[in-house]
C-alpha cells in the first residue's frame, strides 16, 4: 500500500485548509486511516482517524471541534478539512493506514505500518 499526502501550505490563523492522502495499491476500503502531525522538536502525535467504512470517527481534543476527518473509499482518498487554524497547529501532517487497527490502537501511532511521506502546515499568527 502507497500513500501519498497533498494539501498543505501557508495560511493566516482562523484560516482552513483541507489535506488529502491518496491510497494506491490495494483497496483503500480494507485500511483504517489515520492523520497524525509532528511539530518541529516535538513527537508525533495522533490527531484523528476513520474507519474503514467511514462511519466512525475519532479526534484528538486539541482537534476536535475544528478538524474533520472523512474518506471517499470509491476515490481511494481520505480527506483532513482543517479550520479555525492557530498558530500551534503548524507542523508536517502525516497520513497513515492499516488494516489490523482495532479500538485499542487506532490513536497508537506504532500501530500503522503504512505510511505517507508528509505535508508541511504552516499557520502564521
Amino acid at each position: 500500500v502507497q500513500l501519498q499526502a497533498s494539501g498543505g501550505g501557508l495560511v493566516q490563523a482562523g484560516g482552513s485548509l483541507r489535506l488529502s492522502c491518496a491510497v494506491s495499491g490495494r483497496p483503500f476500503s480494507r485500511y483504517t486511516a489515520t492523520w497524525l502531525r509532528q511539530a518541529p522538536g516535538k513527537e508525533r502525535e495522533f490527531v484523528a482517524a476513520i474507519s474503514k467504512s467511514g462511519d466512525t470517527t475519532y479526534y484528538a481534543d486539541s482537534v476536535k471541534g475544528r478538524f474533520t476527518i472523512s474518506r471517499d473509499n470509491a476515490k481511494n482518498t481520505a480527506y483532513l478539512q482543517m479550520s479555525s487554524l492557530k498558530p500551534e497547529d503548524t507542523a508536517v501532517y502525516y497520513c497513515a493506514a492499516d488494516n489490523a487497527i482495532g479500538l485499542a490502537t487506532i490513536g497508537i501511532r506504532s500501530a500503522y505500518r503504512y505510511w505517507g511521506q508528509g505535508t508541511l502546515v504552516t499557520v502564521s499568527s
